[in-house]
C-alpha cells in the first residue's frame, strides 16, 4: 500500500502524524497559555504536510495561524490586530487559491482567529474546536490520512475538554467567576 504514495505523499501523511501527536497533548490541557504554545508547534508539522500535499492555501494559512497564535496571546482581545489577520488571510488565501475546497482552510481560519483573539476558556475551545472540523474535512478531501485523523482526534479530545471545562465551572462557580472578574471573556 504504501508504494502508492509518492515521497512527497508520504513525506506529508508523516507530518500529520506527528500534528496529531502534539494537538491531542494540546487540546487535552486545561490551561490556555499551555494549549496555545502546543498550538505553534502542531501548525509548523501541519504547514509542512500541507506543503508535501500541494496544498496551497491550507499550507499558507497555516503559516499565518503560527503567526496569529502568537499575535493573539501578545495582543489579546485587539480588534485591530485581529481584522489585520484576517485581511492578510484573505490576501494569502486569494493569491493561493486552487479550488473550492480552499473555502475550508479560510473558514477554519476565521473561526480560530475569531477565538483566539476575542474569546477564553469554553467558549475559545468551541471555535476552535469547529475550526478543527473545517480542517479536518479540508484533510479528507485532500487526502491526508495523517490530518484527517489528527483533526477528527482534536475534535473529539477538544469536546471531552470543554464538557471537563463546564462541569468544573458548574462543581467550582466561585472560581470561576473570579477568572471572569479578571477576564470577561472566560
Amino acid at each position: 500500500m504504501l508504494e502508492t504514495y509518492s515521497h512527497s505523499a508520504l513525506a506529508g501523511q508523516f507530518f500529520g502524524l506527528v500534528a496529531l501527536v502534539i494537538c491531542l497533548v494540546a487540546f487535552a490541557s486545561k490551561h490556555d497559555d499551555r494549549l496555545l504554545v502546543l498550538l505553534i508547534s502542531a501548525n509548523v508539522a501541519f504547514a509542512l504536510q500541507f506543503a508535501f500535499f500541494e496544498s496551497w492555501t491550507a499550507a499558507a494559512l497555516t503559516v499565518l495561524v503560527i503567526v496569529r497564535i502568537v499575535l493573539a496571546r501578545r495582543y489579546l482581545g485587539s480588534k485591530r490586530v485581529m481584522a489585520g489577520v484576517l485581511a492578510v488571510s484573505g490576501v494569502a488565501a486569494a493569491l493561493t487559491w486552487q479550488s473550492w475546497v480552499d473555502v475550508l482552510p479560510l473558514t477554519a481560519m476565521v473561526l480560530g482567529t475569531l477565538g483566539m483573539f476575542l474569546l477564553r476558556g469554553i467558549a475559545m475551545r468551541v471555535f476552535l474546536g469547529l475550526a478543527a472540523l473545517a480542517w479536518m474535512l479540508n484533510n479528507l478531501l485532500i487526502g491526508t490520512i495523517g490530518g484527517t485523523l489528527a483533526e477528527a482526534l482534536i475534535v473529539v479530545t477538544n469536546t471531552v475538554t470543554i464538557f471537563r471545562l463546564w462541569r468544573a465551572k458548574r462543581k467550582y462557580p466561585e472560581v470561576f467567576e473570579d477568572i471572569t472578574k479578571n477576564d470577561p471573556s472566560a
